[in-house]
């Protein structure tokens, strides 16, 4: 259950902050809480609570096997108790915390990221209730989509790490090329922003799209070769269109910024796609900032 070394993982707290809100409002259930799985594998830490009338649980520390979560982790599946302290099918060990919610039926449940389980969720309440099936279907939904949220946020860092390293190459004088791949990688995350519901991870990715494409406007210190002259004509709106969507936007964001309807933006963008005699958004970006239309 460990991650890899030098694995590239992204900042859980955010991502278990909005599941545990999410586990409670489609639950039903009045309280949720959970934490990020340890580096080593062998335990987590609980640090994120929603609907808790007390604090007995924060930064409790569950080691694989004990408790009800600490089973859900050793056997990487949910983990069910009707009364908590009636069950004899977990061991007793955090009671001393479980105690002051009074909680009853509760239900751990595994995030499951590439063979690995990243984080331990629950769901609870002070009164026993049974969980049938409905109830872990909507369960279940809250902890796919963070598992997903999870890959997609990897996914990000790891094609981020690959386009800062080819822009220090190109700044050290690698062969020619670094550049144009670190457009290229950029503007694929850009794509991938607009495939993601949530609206926060969204906007965490367009942010780091914005960052990156910042650096990637540096030109290296021995690249003196000016611009070749536009080969074609964009209009002053399909340019304006391009250079949003060059620092990572979406469609929907690119219509707020300059004010047009969203089906304006993609007329634009399909007109300047056209023009550059380009089959996506990526060559478009990258064949406007080599004739020059675009800024680097």
């Amino acid at each position: 259950m460990a991650t890899s070394p030098g694995r590239l993982l992204p900042d859980p707290a955010p991502l278990l902050a909005r599941a545990v809100r999410d586990l409670r409002r489609e639950s039903g259930l009045p309280v949720a809480f959970g934490g990020p799985v340890t580096r080593d594998g062998r335990g987590f830490v609980i640090d994120q609570l929603c609907g808790t009338r007390t604090r007995s649980l924060l930064s409790l520390r569950v080691d694989a096997g004990a408790g009800l979560g600490g089973r859900a982790l050793e056997l990487a599946r949910p983990w069910v108790v009707d009364d908590y302290f009636a069950s004899d099918t977990i061991t007793h060990v955090y009671d001393h915390a479980v105690a002051p919610e009074r909680l009853r039926s509760i239900v751990a449940m595994p995030v499951r990221v590439g063979g690995s389980t990243r984080a331990v969720l629950y769901a609870a309440s002070r009164r026993p209730v049974g969980f049938g099936d409905r109830g872990f279907a909507s369960l279940a939904r809250v902890v796919q989509r963070v598992e997903r949220d999870f890959e997609v946020e990897g996914e990000v860092q790891r094609r981020l790490a690959a386009a800062l390293s080819a822009e220090r190459d190109a700044d050290r004088g690698a062969p020619a090329g670094s550049a144009a791949e670190l457009d290229e990688l950029l503007a694929e995350l850009s794509d991938i922003a607009e495939t993601v519901g949530d609206e926060d991870a969204r906007r965490r990715l367009v942010e780091v799209c914005r960052r990156a494409r910042s650096l990637s406007r540096r030109p290296p210190a021995d690249r003196r070769a000016a611009p070749r002259a536009p080969a074609v004509r964009l209009s002053p709106r399909e340019v304006d269109v391009l250079a949003e969507v060059a620092v990572g936007r979406t469609n929907d964001e690119v219509a707020a910024v300059l004010g047009l309807l969203p089906n304006t933006v993609k007329s634009y963008l399909k007109s300047a796609m056209r023009k550059l005699d380009a089959t996506n958004r990526v060559q478009a970006v990258h064949r406007a900032r080599e004739t020059g239309l675009l800024g680097r």
